[in-house]
């Protein structure tokens, strides 16, 4: 599986990262930054360059780092996010099948980042080296519980806040509360993670 996650990476992320480099340095045959721009306003957007910047920087950028597999759910979601407005801007008029210009290439690459984003980057990537793949993997992790989550769930800082938050029982008050006022924790205080369901 791991071998497999590295193809996956390695093609879809420099495959990616080649059409960003076609839109920032016109490599590749591309037409560099401000052909792109005229792309972008033919298509009716208002602020072309700027578009054809955040498009390529999204490609190039977010291509490498799947590919190295560093921050792999933020590269992923940058590279759907190109792929999404590609297929809602120019694509989804002319139907499924690529040889008529319609979306099925656009939808493989993006279903490929989402399912890495998913599955993880697996063994070999700098992600599993720094040790963080395991809390910033899974669609739950990347993509948030519901819409109104956002694009990135915040559940592995909320899960060391809770590792880190004291119990009451560890600490000592000094004084008492008045005037609304909570006491004040005294003495040094064990930080262990508080049992589910207590404040």
């Amino acid at each position: 599986m791991n071998a497999g996650l590295l193809l996956l990476r390695l093609v879809v992320g420099l495959a990616f990262a080649a059409h960003g480099s076609q839109k920032l340095f016109g490599a590749f045959g591309g037409g560099g930054p401000l052909v792109t721009a005229g792309f972008f306003q033919n298509l009716g957007f208002r602020a072309p360059l700027m578009m054809a910047l955040l498009a390529g920087v999204s490609e190039f950028a977010g291509g490498l780092a799947f590919t190295a597999g560093i921050a792999t759910p933020l590269a992923a979601l940058a590279l759907t996010v190109v792929m999404v407005n590609a297929v809602v801007t120019v694509h989804w008029a002319k139907g499924f099948w690529n040889g008529n210009g319609g979306y099925e290439f656009n939808l493989l690459l993006a279903t490929v980042a989402v399912a890495v984003a998913a599955i993880g980057p697996g063994r070999f990537s700098l992600d599993r080296a720094l040790r963080i793949d395991g809390n910033i993997s899974g669609l739950q992790a990347c993509y948030g519980k519901s819409p109104g989550n956002g694009a990135f769930s915040m559940y592995p800082i909320r899960r060391r806040l809770v590792r880190l938050a004291p119990r009451r029982a560890d600490c000592g008050l000094r004084g008492t509360a008045r005037r609304g006022r909570p006491a004040w924790p005294r003495g040094p205080c064990r930080l262990r993670a508080a049992p589910r369901g207590e404040p």
